[in-house]
């Protein structure tokens, strides 16, 4: 059973010089970098914590306990990404195709830029699903959903012939193959998977 407290009893704000909504910030950016690359499961709060110079006493003033954070990790990352795919997906100076590809290049610098050692935090943490709270399993399902809409309706736009339904069931494809492509550059060091995958997937949909 989850327990919550009344905020006020949870804890002080942390004496870190920053304002509470600046915190709670600093607190979840340092989730999502550590939950990228270690998951969420088997991370403890302390690391995360110590890098934002926040006491353990503190953060039950932010968060009602780390399933509440993982949320709001969560929430946090899926708005990044979102915003990414929407550069690229919207970009009108590029063809649809071309807008695509220019995701996937900028998804591999990223890779590259941290060595390998991070992945993609939703596909992180659906390979971890069965030890997850149910209320992960629901934002995460909820989260690939939104992502799939705006690859379909790219989709679309590289060949208009192919349906709405294809287009969606395609979409969800894109997204199975991408977690499996990122997730095989950890272990290669190489970002060759992603284009392995993204050239077959363009093929597929180009018919």
């Amino acid at each position: 059973m989850k327990i919550t407290h009344d905020k006020k009893s949870r804890g002080r704000p942390a004496k870190s010089g920053r304002d509470t909504a600046k915190t709670k910030a600093a607190l979840i950016n340092s989730g999502v970098e550590h939950f990228t690359e270690f998951g969420f499961a088997s991370s403890g709060l302390d690391k995360i914590l110590k890098k934002v110079s926040v006491p353990k006493g503190s953060f039950y003033y932010y968060f009602a306990n780390k399933e509440d954070f993982g949320l709001a990790v969560i929430s946090h990352y899926d708005g990044y990404f979102s915003r990414k795919l929407a550069i690229h997906l919207n970009n009108e100076t590029l063809s649809a195709e071309q807008r695509l590809l220019s995701f996937v290049e900028d998804a591999k610098s990223g890779i590259e830029k941290y060595q390998y050692r991070r992945g993609c935090l939703v596909g992180n943490l659906e390979q971890e699903v069965s030890v997850l709270p149910p209320s992960h399993r629901d934002k995460l399902s909820q989260v690939m959903q939104g992502w799939q809409r705006k690859v379909a309706s790219n989709i679309k736009l590289i060949n208009s012939t192919t349906s709405q339904q294809e287009s969606e069931s395609l979409a969800e494809f894109f997204w199975i193959g991408w977690e499996g492509a990122v997730s095989r550059c950890k272990l290669v060091k190489s970002t060759q998977p992603i284009d392995l995958f993204i050239g077959h997937f363009l093929q597929l949909i180009r018919k």
